[in-house]
C-alpha cells in the first residue's frame, strides 16, 4: 500500500481537497519521517528544520477549509525555502557562518509566493555559501548527498532543496538557479528541475542579481509537479525592473497539451570546459535524442551556440555578483567566508564599474547572438552534466580555489548557457548509469516558452515514466 510520501505533491493536494486528509496530518507524516531517515542526511538537506511552526502553520491552512475556486492545487502540501531566501522570522544564514543567527524582518516575493498558496515550509533548505558552487558542502554542516548513493554529491547550489525531494521529506521544492543551480541538483538527485525564463519570477524585494543571471524555480518528482509549483512562483510584483509576458493559461494545464511536431536542435560538446563526456552521460544523450526522433520531432545536430570567448566575460561577471554579497561585511564576518568566496569577491572587487558595465552588454550581446542562432528551433538538447554525481568532496579545494573553480566547470559546462540567454530550461531524470545513479538530460526553449518546453517535458516523461524509480533510501 503507498503511503503518503509515495504520492505526488499534486495528489497529495487532491487528497486535501476532498477531504481525506488534512495539511496536518501531511505535514506530520513528514515530520515524522524526517525525525525516521539517518540524522546526517537530513541535516545535510535542511539548514533549519522548525517542526513547531510547520505544525502551526498545517493548523492555519486547515483553518481555512476547503479552497476555492482558483486556489492552487498544492495547498496545505508540505514544501521548503531555500536558505538564501529572505523569510520572516526565520533563521536564513545564505549557507554561510557569516550570518550565523541572521532572522530576516521581510519574507521575499518567493516566500510571500508560497504563504500566499497555502503550502506549509518545513524550514530552510541547504545551500552553499552565498549559493556560489555547484556543490552544497557548507562550512560546519553535514554535505547535501544524492540519496541514490549517500557518498555522492547532490549538487548545487539548490543541493538540499533537491536532497529533500529526492528522500521523500517533502514533495516538491523551491530553487533557485543562476549558472545552474537548480538543473545540477536535479541532475545529481534523479528530479526534475525547471528554471524558467528571465523575468517570470520576482527578486522582490533585493533585485540582488544586475546581470540577469538568477532567477528561482522548480524542483519535483514529475514534470506537473513542477510546472504547478511554477504556476504557485510565477507573476511580477509592481517594483519588477522587467517581466515575463503572460503565459496562456496555467502552466500546469500546459503539461496536459500535446507539443506538436517540433524542430529540436541538439549538440553534447560542452560550452564552457574543454572535457570529455563520461560514456554513460553520452549514451544517455545519444538514447534521448532517438527518444525525441520516435515521439515524431524533428531532431538535428547544431554548433554550439555560445562562443568560448563568453567564458571569460561570464567569470567577471560572477565574481563581481559574489563580491557584491561579501562588499558589506564586517572584518569578522570576512574571517570566517570560505577560501572559494573569498578569492571569487577579492576577484570580483578588482573590476572596475565601468569594466562590469562592459562586460554585462558583451554578455548581452553573445546572448543575442545565441538567440538569433537558435530562433529556427522550437527546443534544444543538451546532457545536463559532463558526468556522474561525484564523490563528496571530489571538486572543493580550499587549498586552491582556481581549481575548484575549474573543477566546477568541468562538471557543469552545459546549464550556465540559458542563464545568459535568460531561455527557460528543464532537466529531465531520464536515465540512469549501470550503478544505477541518475543521469539528467536538459531541454530549453525560446524566451517565454515554458508553456512549451512543459508540454514537450510532460510528453517525455509520459513515453519514459520514472516518477516510481526511488532511491534505497526512500
Amino acid at each position: 500500500m503507498a503511503e503518503l510520501h509515495d504520492l505526488t505533491a499534486l495528489e497529495q493536494g487532491a487528497l486535501i481537497r476532498s477531504g481525506v486528509i488534512s495539511p496536518v496530518e501531511l505535514t506530520d507524516h513528514y515530520l515524522e519521517r524526517a525525525a525516521r531517515l539517518p540524522r546526517e542526511y537530513v541535516d545535510g538537506a535542511f539548514a533549519f528544520l522548525d517542526p513547531d511552526a510547520a505544525r502551526r502553520r498545517a493548523h492555519e491552512v486547515a483553518a481555512v477549509g476547503p479552497v476555492g475556486e482558483g486556489a492552487s492545487p498544492l495547498a496545505g502540501v508540505p514544501t521548503a525555502i531555500k536558505d538564501l531566501n529572505l523569510t520572516r522570522g526565520v533563521p536564513t544564514a545564505f549557507g554561510s557562518p557569516a550570518f550565523a543567527g541572521y532572522v530576516p524582518e521581510v519574507s521575499d516575493a518567493v516566500t510571500l509566493a508560497i504563504e500566499e498558496a497555502g503550502l506549509v515550509s518545513l524550514g530552510k533548505t541547504s545551500t552553499p555559501e552565498f549559493g556560489s558552487p555547484c556543490y552544497t558542502e557548507p562550512e560546519g554542516r553535514p554535505p547535501a548527498v544524492t540519496p541514490w548513493d549517500t557518498t555522492r554529491m547532490a549538487g548545487g547550489s539548490s543541493g538540499g532543496a533537491a536532497a529533500a525531494v529526492a528522500a521523500g521529506l517533502v514533495p516538491v521544492a523551491h530553487g533557485s538557479d543562476g549558472g545552474g543551480s537548480i538543473r545540477i541538483p536535479a541532475a545529481c538527485c534523479g528530479l526534475v528541475g525547471l528554471k524558467p525564463t528571465r523575468g517570470r519570477i520576482s527578486g522582490f524585494p533585493m533585485y540582488g542579481d544586475p546581470v540577469g543571471l538568477a532567477t528561482s524555480g522548480s524542483i519535483a518528482r514529475t514534470v506537473a509537479d513542477a510546472a504547478a509549483l511554477l504556476d504557485v512562483l510565477a507573476g511580477r510584483r509592481a517594483g519588477d525592473p522587467s517581466w515575463a509576458p503572460e503565459p496562456a493559461g496555467t502552466f500546469l494545464e500546459a503539461t496536459g497539451r500535446e507539443p506538436g511536431r517540433l524542430r529540436i536542435g541538439c549538440f553534447e560538446q560542452p560550452v564552457i570546459a574543454d572535457v570529455e563526456l563520461h560514456p554513460e552521460v553520452r549514451r544517455a544523450y545519444d538514447d534521448t535524442a532517438a527518444l525525441l526522433t520516435s515521439l515524431g520531432h524533428q531532431v538535428e545536430g547544431i554548433p554550439v551556440p555560445i562562443p568560448a570567448d563568453a567564458v571569460p566575460v561570464f567569470e567577471t561577471c560572477w565574481a563581481v555578483l559574489t563580491a557584491l554579497s561579501t562588499v558589506t561585511l564586517t572584518p569578522e564576518q570576512q574571517a570566517l567566508l570560505r577560501p572559494l568566496t573569498r578569492w571569487l569577491g577579492e576577484r570580483g572587487a578588482a573590476v572596475s564599474g565601468p569594466e562590469f558595465g562592459l562586460a554585462i552588454g558583451q554578455l548581452r550581446r553573445l546572448a543575442a547572438q545565441a538567440l538569433v542562432a537558435l530562433a529556427p528551433y522550437d527546443a534544444v538538447l543538451t546532457p545536463t552534466l559532463a558526468t556522474l554525481p561525484l564523490p563528496v568532496g571530489a571538486i572543493r579545494d580550499d587549498a586552491d580555489p582556481a581549481a575548484d573553480f575549474e573543477a566546477q566547470k568541468r562538471f557543469t559546462p552545459f546549464t550556465s548557457a540559458w542563464n545568459v540567454t535568460g531561455m527557460p530550461a528543464i532537466s529531465l531524470p531520464l536515465h540512469q548509469s549501470s550503478e544505477g545513479l541518475p543521469i539528467g538530460m536538459m531541454l530549453a526553449a525560446r524566451p517565454a516558452a515554458e508553456e512549451l518546453l512543459l508540454s514537450l517535458a510532460a510528453q517525455v516523461e509520459a513515453a519514459v515514466p520514472w516518477k516510481d524509480r526511488r532511491p534505497p533510501l526512500w
